[in-house]
């Protein structure tokens, strides 16, 4: 009996992360898609790739820290690497290694 109601707990936690891996997922591809748009840039292969999984300690209680690393190009023909940082489905830091965009140019 313990045993069977161990498997069914463990089965839930795979669903659920499995789950919660999709929408980080989906939510990092629609942040490095906007921010390409808001740069003038090209995501590429409209993808991300996790890169780094981890766990991390706040008030609200234990979160799950994503870090993806996606590609976009400025000319339409190099690669560049840009990255993203999600702790549970938040947006922490997001970088595509650019130089600021300044009214004065």
């Amino acid at each position: 009996m313990i045993d069977q109601l161990f498997a069914l707990l463990l089965l839930l936690l795979i669903g659920w992360f499995w789950l919660d891996a999709s929408r980080a997922r989906e939510r990092a591809v629609g942040l490095a898609h906007r921010a390409c748009q808001e740069r003038g840039v090209q995501l590429l292969d409209q993808a991300v790739e996790l890169r780094r999984l981890g766990l991390r300690w706040r008030r609200q209680g234990l979160r799950i820290r994503r870090v993806y690393r996606f590609e976009f190009s400025e000319e339409g023909i190099g690669r560049r690497t840009g990255y993203l940082v999600l702790l549970g489905l938040h947006l922490v830091d997001l970088s595509l290694g650019l130089p600021a965009v300044s009214d004065d140019a």
